[in-house]
């Protein structure tokens, strides 16, 4: 049984690509918790994915021995949209580094996981990492750090993940200023769930941070939540691979098993006490509850693997606990799930999990964003698929979400960034210089104006060097219209959006010819139509193919051939009528590109 007072849980918190899982791999080796010939770069990004891609998509927690101290170690994400991975991570820590990269200084995201550390309840230590780089520059990035994040940089260490320089004296920082945690093993059992993920073997595996008594294998524990009792089976930790051991003692961050088959069966931020405490016991209070910010729908290719997807999807979300997965059916599509993300990275994220875990590879409709519809009885209704919007004659209006954007930038890009948020229907409310050459700017925008191509454009007009970082700010009442496709006078449920009328005509437009390229041409005439309710706002025909039936008519009266075309011409009025266009699953994922 281990001494809380040896024990210390910190995270590295930073904006992206500013060297967490660097640093991390410099701790691992100093700790010597790996040896030379294991030990690789980013080696707590166990993902495939994340390596390619250079970023943390999911938070990994790992124990080191130092100096007769155990330093649990949670590497986080720094991408807006897995934010909710690191205040998962905080909920279970004393401590955080503050990790600043010298040659950029405070981000967006810097900015933001520093909010949520101090909201936690956990002791910041300033950090300022890439010294070893030419343009570093410490004063400047403390003096950032002390003016925008508001922290004393009077205990600050300067450091290189990818040399090692400082990293000693950071460790060492780590047990002189991070508190042990305050939890007793004489009380009984009280622990949060952090995080879970699906093993073929064990089920359900959760990660848990102990705050009081201990776990054993064999207790018998109840999930307040979920309102359940279950046998823990296995009990185990990384120190940096995964060891079985015999419990896990109060301040100890370790995982657990107990027989859980089902995705339901567990929910992250439960609280786990003895089954005899189970209606004794107020549950910890964890971290903020994640809500989805997008909308897409997921189906499969073929009908006949539709339980492969749903297998997939539900594995998939005990992994990750910000999707979500509603049911639906499509008559275009077959049957599917309506999935929530917290953005179109996190979406993008997933289907490649699902290609690449699961072997599944979902068919992806257009992402869409939540909205609250006031109706003409009273009532206020959340729609999270344009399908489900109801008839125009029972809305009062309809609001869209909005946010609250912040934007760090170098003063040179600002009047372009400018104009894209004006594009963007954004409303300025606060304009910064915070420090040389470098501006904020606060916007309020559209949630459906920053999940398409709003990052993309920033980093474009800034060359790389601009941030954001965005919070919710409730729906707002929006001239808002659903634009329905029509094939030949047949809706495409699918393929409704919901979108600002100032951008109906572009963004009806821009679909329409998509499905004019890519549908395939038929025997008769294919009309394309988008439509606000009854009037068409963007259409397209697809010409037929032509056989020639006269082919066969040697010279002869002109009037034969004529007899041949009209009947020709007659046959494909009826097949106009009775013919039906199959749009082809490839033709979403082209859409999902365009819009």
């Amino acid at each position: 049984m281990l001494d809380p007072a040896l024990i210390r849980n910190f995270s590295i918190i930073a904006h992206v690509d500013h060297g967490k899982s660097t640093l991390a791999d410099r701790f691992l080796e100093l700790t010597n918790s790996v040896t030379a010939s294991k030990m690789k770069e980013q080696f707590l990004d166990r993902l495939s994915l994340e390596r390619e891609r250079g970023i943390t998509i999911k938070a990994q927690a790992v124990s080191l021995k130092y100096k007769g101290f155990i330093l649990n170690l949670i590497d986080t994400p720094g991408h807006v949209d897995f934010a909710y991975e690191v205040s998962r991570s905080l909920a279970a820590c004393e401590g955080a580094l503050l990790l600043v990269d010298a040659t950029q200084g405070v981000e967006a995201q810097t900015l933001a996981n520093a909010y949520l550390a101090i909201e936690a309840g956990c002791h910041i230590l300033p950090v300022v990492n890439k010294i070893d780089l030419p343009n570093s520059d410490i004063g400047r990035t403390l003096e950032e750090i002390r003016e925008i994040v508001g922290i004393s940089v009077e205990k600050s260490f300067a450091v290189s993940g990818k040399t090692g320089q400082g990293v000693d004296a950071l460790l060492s920082g780590i047990l002189e200023l991070i508190p042990p945690p305050s939890g007793s093993v004489e009380k009984p059992l009280k622990a949060l769930v952090i995080d879970s993920w699906y093993d073929s073997f064990k089920g359900a595996v959760l990660q848990i941070r102990v705050f009081d008594g201990v776990l054993s294998k064999g207790d018998r524990i109840a999930f307040l939540h979920a309102d359940r009792v279950e046998v823990v089976n296995y009990v185990g930790l990384f120190d940096p691979f995964p060891r079985e051991i015999s419990s896990l003692s109060a301040g100890m961050v370790g995982h657990i098993a107990c027989n859980l088959k089902s995705v339901r069966d567990v929910k992250i931020g439960d609280t786990i006490v003895e089954h005899q405490y189970r209606h004794k016991t107020e549950p910890i209070k964890g971290f903020r509850e994640v809500k989805p910010k997008v909308f897409g729908g997921f189906y499969h290719d073929d009908q006949d693997d539709f339980d492969d997807l749903k297998e997939a999807l539900e594995k998939l979300s005990l992994n990750d606990s910000a999707i979500t997965l509603q049911a639906e059916s499509s008559a275009a599509l077959g049957r599917g799930f309506r999935c929530g993300f917290l953005g179109l990275l996190h979406m993008e994220i997933t289907k490649e999990r699902l290609e690449r875990e699961f072997g599944v590879s979902p068919v992806v409709t257009t992402p869409s964003v939540p909205h609250e519809v006031l109706l003409k009885n009273g009532s206020v209704i959340e729609i999270e698929n344009p399908s489900a919007l109801p008839d125009l004659g029972q809305l009062v209006e309809i609001r869209e979400p909005f946010v609250s954007v912040t934007i760090h930038t170098p003063a040179e890009y600002v009047g372009s960034i400018l104009e894209l948020c004006q594009e963007k229907r954004g409303r300025q409310i606060s304009f910064s210089n915070v420090a040389a050459n470098k501006i904020i700017l606060q916007y309020e925008l559209p949630l459906a104006e920053i999940v398409t191509d709003f990052h993309d454009k920033l980093k474009a007009l800034s060359k790389g060097y601009a941030s954001f970082d965005y919070e919710p700010v409730g729906f707002r009442p929006s001239d808002v219209v659903r634009i329905d496709v029509k094939i030949n006078n047949q809706p495409v449920d699918a393929l409704s959006f919901l979108v600002h009328r100032s951008k109906s005509y572009y963004f009806a437009r821009n679909l329409v010819d998509t499905l004019k390229e890519h549908i395939e041409r038929q025997l008769f005439e294919v009309n394309i139509q988008a439509c606000i309710g009854s009037r068409v706002i963007a259409s397209a025909k697809l010409a037929p193919l032509r056989k020639n039936v006269t082919a066969k008519c040697y010279g002869g009266d002109i009037t034969r051939k004529r007899k041949l075309l009209e009947k020709q011409k007659e046959g494909k009025k009826r097949l106009k009528q009775l013919g039906s266009v199959e749009v082809d699953k490839k033709v979403f994922l082209q859409i999902l590109k365009k819009t």
